[in-house]
């Protein structure tokens, strides 16, 4: 398997601070550059920015999938297995309100992964997920 470039994703947030805490302090990503208006934040090896917007107002749109109703937008990352268990502890452990908590979904098929789906303080919503196969990622069904 390649390595993958890291991507990088800019995404408004309502409170720096609260940005801080939830991605600095709940997920354990490193904070890097920053201003008054942005922080920077290691993803799991990709960077995301937080920026300030006041105003910002959490979509409420979702789509079903597996039985669940998904978050859209949403972002995340693909973890393997051993750390998502690890996260998924630790998230539960601090009482995180989950949109769609810890759970294997497409059990038996092609692309069975475990995932969660929760938001950060200015609503954003998130999945993490591991691949039972991680080569399976990209695999049609």
């Amino acid at each position: 398997m390649s390595t993958l470039p890291p991507f990088h994703l800019a995404f408004p947030v309502h409170d720096l601070e609260a940005a801080r805490a939830f991605y600095g302090g709940t997920l354990g990503c490193p904070e890097g550059r920053h201003s008054d208006h942005w922080v920077d934040f290691n993803f799991f090896g990709h960077q995301i920015v937080a920026h300030l917007d006041p105003a910002k107002v959490a979509a409420a749109h979702s789509n079903p999938v597996d039985g669940d109703q998904v978050p859209v937008p949403h972002f995340g990352a693909v973890l393997p297995m051993a750390e998502w268990e690890m996260l998924a502890e630790r998230l539960t452990e601090a009482g995180t309100d989950f949109v769609i908590p810890p759970k294997v979904r497409f059990k038996g098929e092609v692309g069975e992964q475990a995932t969660m789906f929760f938001r950060d303080p200015s609503g954003n919503a998130l999945e993490v997920k591991a691949m039972a196969k991680p080569e399976n990622l990209f695999a049609p069904d």
